[in-house]
């Protein structure tokens, strides 16, 4: 699930050109080809292992790397925009997504692949926050609340198509290339959008934000050194280079934490404020969030994986098996706004104690039934964890930028999001791996079950943690 930053908008925007109806669509069509493609992987990673003969811990990386490169180049992306014009850096984006996933789609080998999706993650870095920044910079009013109601729809729609297209796209094998098209797609759809983006509005902020360069490559070797040992450390017996980074990464940290703290008292905006950090609506909904986004990102990880390794459901039952979720999410996450006007904060640990009974109901589910499980089976536990996840997710972004000030409304987005995709990433790299492991130990039935348990702890801990978060009423 993935948002992006919010641009200031300076007093001259109104003078700009406005968005036509064929803009809007234009760049809600920019906004989904990254996010269907969030989603649409984890269905073909079966199929992706079969041909390519990677490893988990390679098909890990496959998911992970698209996530830490979005992670750490998302505000860098939205602060280029700024400076250099959004239409400008839209194009961009989506010239490199475009070709990126021309380069998923054909590359001959899991390492390759790897390499692609990182690529592809870097260029979704700059593509996506330009929408909303687009969005505020070139509508007003009740224009601006209709166009930002349809983004959100975006994401949510986004989701039902990825799970839906890549079941579909997988099993339908067009000429041989099993799970290629799933990233081919993007090319001729992307070639479209180009075209029609050519008309878009131009804008740029009147004093943007430099870009925190130090602090950009600090974050990035923090995660890189924290990540890969993680994924990639079981499967290869642990060798040197990978204790050897793990050993780097607390001191990456600990240095991405010095120059930031610096870089704020001299005056500059670094790439996550420790100012706005110590917000407490910023600080108690990070401490949500970290193990709510992990518990999410290994759930679609090891479900996706299990379906068709375990339960022998393809590609297109995946899909279907991950559809009522998808579309209960969508469907709450449309409501929720009023359910937090009318409820606060209350949303987040209501929506994480669904998430926790839906787990435990898939747990029920699959170990009574196992191995003729049907997703008629798993359909109810299914609607449950959508149910939750949609009542949680969305109220948790709006109440940890609730608080923060406007003129940082972009600063706090950036530091939800770079946050959202680095727990996605920990969670598949941590319980992919305790998966992994457990699948050839104890087989994937009681490997599934395992990670199930964890993931309903983690949704648990958010119930009970999620407590104490501040009204964003008020």
């Amino acid at each position: 699930m993935t948002t992006t930053q919010l641009a200031p908008i300076s007093a001259r925007a109104q003078f700009r050109p406005g968005l036509t109806p064929a803009g809007l669509v234009t760049v809600l069509l920019g906004a989904a080809l990254p996010i269907i493609d969030f989603f649409i992987v984890n269905v073909a990673l079966p199929t992706i292992n079969a041909d390519l003969h990677a490893s988990t811990a390679t098909l890990e990386l496959v998911v992970a790397a698209y996530g830490i490169a979005y992670a750490v180049l998302l505000v860098v992306g939205g602060r280029l925009g700024d400076s250099f014009g959004r239409r400008r850096l839209f194009l961009t984006g989506l010239w490199l997504f475009t070709l990126t996933s021309l380069a998923c789609g054909l590359a001959p080998t899991a390492t390759t692949l790897v390499i692609a999706r990182a690529a592809q993650g870097a260029a979704s870095a700059l593509l996506l926050p330009q929408v909303l920044s687009i969005i505020q910079a070139t509508t007003s009013g009740e224009e601006r609340s209709r166009a930002l109601g349809l983004f959100g729809a975006t994401g949510g729609l986004s989701t039902v198509v990825g799970q839906l297209a890549g079941g579909a796209l997988v099993a339908a094998d067009l000429f041989g290339t099993g799970w290629r098209p799933i990233f081919l797609v993007n090319v001729p759809i992307g070639l479209v959008v180009l075209v029609l983006a050519r008309r878009l509005p131009e804008s740029r902020a009147h004093n943007p934000l430099g870009v925190d360069r130090l602090g950009t490559v600090l974050l990035a070797v923090t995660l890189i050194s924290l990540l890969l040992p993680l994924m990639e450390g079981r499967a290869l017996g642990w060798p040197a280079w990978t204790i050897a980074l793990l050993v780097v990464s607390p001191f990456a940290a600990a240095a991405f934490v010095h120059v930031e703290r610096r870089m704020e008292r001299q005056g500059g905006t670094p790439l996550l404020p420790p100012s706005v950090m110590r917000l407490p609506s910023v600080r108690s909904g990070l401490m949500v969030a970290v193990p709510f986004f992990a518990a999410f990102g290994s759930f679609m990880f090891v479900y996706a994986m299990t379906l068709q390794e375990g339960l022998h459901f393809g590609p297109l039952g995946a899909g279907g098996a991950l559809t009522p979720m998808a579309v209960a999410y969508f469907t709450v996450s449309m409501l929720s706004s009023r359910l937090v006007a009318r409820y606060g904060p209350k949303v987040v640990p209501v929506g994480g104690a669904i998430v926790v009974v839906g787990m435990v109901a898939l747990l029920c589910t699959t170990l009574a039934a196992w191995p003729q499980v049907t997703i008629l089976d798993l359909a109810p536990s299914m609607v449950a964890i959508g149910v939750g996840n949609g009542l949680a997710m969305t109220t948790l972004f709006r109440i940890v930028l609730s608080h923060v000030p406007t003129d940082l409304a972009g600063v706090g987005s950036g530091v939800m999001t770079t946050n959202q995709q680095t727990s996605l990433a920990l969670g598949v790299a941590v319980l992919g791996s305790l998966y992994a492991g457990f699948s050839e130990s104890l087989g994937t039935r009681d490997a599934f079950a395992l990670v199930i348990g964890v993931v309903a702890v983690l949704a648990a801990i958010v119930t009970v943690t999620a407590r104490r978060l501040p009204d964003p009423r008020v």
